[in-house]
């Protein structure tokens, strides 16, 4: 296995997490999509039961920058300003994609609502930990997991506070 390979098999960390803690799962397989809403359509299921995962550059101030996982439905935006008072930033924006994919250890559109690097700090929506089914993309394209909200909790142990947005009506 590559270096690559390795440091991206982030799906395989993922079901040897969920196996090995008997956390009940299940696997959908779909056409490879990595959009929310489309992806949410392939799987059958509202948009506001996907796990939207993004990743945040927060500079607290001039020399400390910190990267936050933000989980929200899939049917809100991330509230970059409650991010922002969360932590007491000056700036909080979007990661570059290089960056969100080495911490993440997936590329865009298969970031998972887990973090497995110290350095990418996990905060999820009440909204999220409150689902009955939670769906997203395993760390591919082509396949994606459901869990309960409180399982994925329980396993992930996010910092659970209020980062989404308003549900979007367009």
């Amino acid at each position: 296995m590559s270096e690559t390979e390795r440091e991206h098999d982030t799906y395989g960390r993922l079901i040897d997490l969920l196996d090995s803690t008997a956390t009940p799962y299940r696997l959908i397989d779909h056409e490879p999509e990595g959009a929310t809403e489309a992806v949410s359509a392939l799987r059958g299921h509202p948009t506001a039961d996907a796990a939207k995962c993004i990743v945040l550059r927060v500079k607290v101030d001039r020399r400390t920058t910190r990267h936050v996982l933000a989980v929200v439905p899939g049917d809100r935006r991330v509230d970059l300003d409650a991010v922002r008072a969360l932590f007491a930033a000056r700036y909080v924006g979007f990661s570059d994609a290089a960056t969100a994919e080495r911490l993440a250890h997936a590329v865009p559109g298969t970031v998972l609502p887990f973090s497995f690097d110290p350095d990418l700090e996990l905060v999820a929506d009440p909204d999220v930990v409150a689902r009955p089914a939670l769906y997203f993309n395993a760390a591919r394209l082509d396949r994606s997991l459901v869990v309960s909200g409180a399982d994925y909790a329980a396993l992930a142990r996010p910092r659970v506070e209020r980062v989404a947005g308003q549900v979007r009506t367009t």
